[in-house]
């Protein structure tokens, strides 16, 4: 059980290491996440990449005005 009283901890996806982990297990520093489940956190880069595209796109149309 976590510290705010949930029983599943979370899945992260590890920078450093590469893998899919099932709570603290690494450094916070060197996981994406928490993700709802271990597929969701195994596209952890997708996911990112995906949204810093998203948000760089909307500075873009903002700068264009």
């Amino acid at each position: 059980m976590t510290e705010d009283g949930n029983p599943d901890p979370g899945w992260y996806f590890c920078m450093k290491h590469n893998t899919v982990e099932h709570g603290d297990i690494c450094r916070a520093a060197d996981r994406l996440g928490p993700y709802p489940d271990e597929a969701t956190a195994s596209r952890a880069l997708e996911i990112a990449r995906e949204r810093t595209e998203a948000a760089d796109k909307a500075d873009r149309e903002w700068e264009e005005g």
